[in-house]
């Protein structure tokens, strides 16, 4: 099985109506809470030799990796955290981001963070976190070579 997240969705703006759509179901933080968790334990396991310092994404509170494989003009991403609700922010992100190419991440700003709450909805630490996750996703898209 590989570590790297495929698309469930056709783009990434579908990916992120999806995830709105989701949330939307929850009436409190709790739930949703509860349901990103969840997202991150159906992350594809990543393997141990990539938890290390060149793989760690720098301004997170939590210990986070990523690596990035770039195949037929799309970057497939893979993730993990150290920490439940990091990982289900990491999931949320490689739903959106992975098996995009690279002008479609580039093209998605993350903005979207902020229009779902989720920025407002976490500690300044996780919210800067998260905004760190998904600027490391655009810088390593920026450097992809272009299909």
């Amino acid at each position: 099985m590989t570590p790297f997240v495929q698309p469930e969705d056709p783009s990434a703006a579908d990916a992120i109506a999806g995830i709105a759509d989701e949330l939307s179901i929850f009436d409190d933080w709790m739930d949703r809470y509860q349901y990103i968790i969840e997202l991150g334990r159906k992350l594809p396991p990543f393997p141990e030799d990539w938890a290390n310092d060149s793989h760690r994404v720098p301004g997170c509170q939590s210990r986070v990796w990523m690596e990035a494989a770039l195949r037929d003009g799309r970057v497939y991403l893979a993730g993990a955290s150290d920490a439940a609700i990091v990982s289900g922010l990491v999931a949320l992100l490689l739903r959106v981001y992975s098996g995009r190419t690279p002008a479609e991440i580039a093209a998605t700003d993350p903005v979207f963070l902020k229009d779902l709450g989720l920025i407002e909805a976490l500690s300044t630490n996780r919210g800067n976190g998260i905004a760190a996750m998904a600027r490391k996703i655009r810088e390593i898209a920026a450097v992809m070579p272009a299909a």
